[in-house]
């Protein structure tokens, strides 16, 4: 099995018509990936054709939802507009939204958020690689030849590392790869993408990738040793970073001693994952599991 996404699942995109929109739909349709139309409400009633298919351009997600009963929808929206993006899937019930943009503000993500409480969408994002389940779909722009299916299961607040702990775990393989994305405020946490591998009876053991800043790893160390009963490797990004500042991600903000990658690894060690000081060690780590698993 896999979480939030399969071969099932039905995906518009919104922005589709745009350069990175149509880039990135044509590697999500090389990934077999079954996309099935765009929104652009200027270019509504037209249609685009990617990767040898022409795909119809509806006005809005509520008419693509309707007329090709998508079920996911990925948005490559200028970040002026990803909140009104936004709020229009949410209010079309679509089960999944993946956001892609970078730079949204976090006053927009955060009255993003708000509205989803209580609604029936599941937000991934913003800032983030999106999600892949390989050999059966992918929304979002995770190279689609890195690693094929496997039983391991993967969550990172990084795009990059996302990627190289795919590459590092190639000959074992992934049920499902969800980049959440680095901001301040996001969608889907490290704790929801663990309880769904933890209930996914074929992913075997998680590896979590984090970053210095906030608490989130903090957190998620706990909801592990209450609730996770599968091996979990651990790699938190940032262990140079000088203390007060800023490093690339948003919500990579260090104070004190709260929010460095000491703190987390400790936090993260003492509910039993085993956290690796780089990406190589932690899937070394993963190796090991592995091989006792077998």
């Amino acid at each position: 099995m896999t979480i939030y996404l399969n071969k099932d699942s039905k995906i518009i995109v919104q922005g589709i018509t745009g350069g990175m929109g149509s880039k990135h739909t044509t590697l999500m349709l090389q990934a077999d990936a079954d996309i099935v139309g765009g929104v652009n409400a200027r270019k509504a009633g037209t249609t685009v054709e990617l990767n040898g298919k022409e795909l119809p351009v509806y006005g809005t997600v509520e008419e693509a939802m309707k007329e090709t009963g998508a079920n996911v929808s990925v948005a490559f929206v200028p970040p002026a507009f990803t909140k009104d993006a936004c709020i229009e899937a949410i209010d079309a019930e679509i089960p999944l939204r993946v956001v892609i943009t970078e730079g949204v503000p976090v006053q927009d993500t955060a009255e993003v958020f708000a509205y989803l409480q209580g609604k029936k969408t599941r937000m991934i994002g913003p800032n983030c690689p999106g999600i892949i389940s390989p050999e059966e779909s992918l929304a979002g722009i995770t190279p689609h030849t890195i690693a094929g299916k496997g039983p391991i299961g993967l969550v990172s607040k990084s795009g990059t590392l996302t990627y190289q702990m795919m590459y590092e775990l190639r000959d074992y393989g992934f049920t499902t790869a969800i980049g959440i994305g680095g901001d301040p405020i996001i969608g889907t946490t490290h704790i929801d993408a663990l309880e769904a591998f933890e209930a996914d009876p074929e992913t075997k053991a998680i590896v979590m990738i984090g970053e210095i800043g906030g608490d989130a790893e903090e957190r998620a160390a706990a909801y592990i040793k209450e609730h996770v009963t599968k091996p979990v490797v651990g790699y938190v990004a940032g262990f140079t970073a000088p203390e007060g500042k800023t490093m690339g991600h948003a919500g990579a903000i260090v104070s004190g001693s709260s929010g460095t990658a000491q703190a987390k690894k400790e936090a993260l060690e003492a509910a039993g994952v085993k956290v690796g000081k780089t990406p190589s060690e932690t899937a070394e780590l993963m190796r090991e599991i592995m091989s006792s698993l077998a």
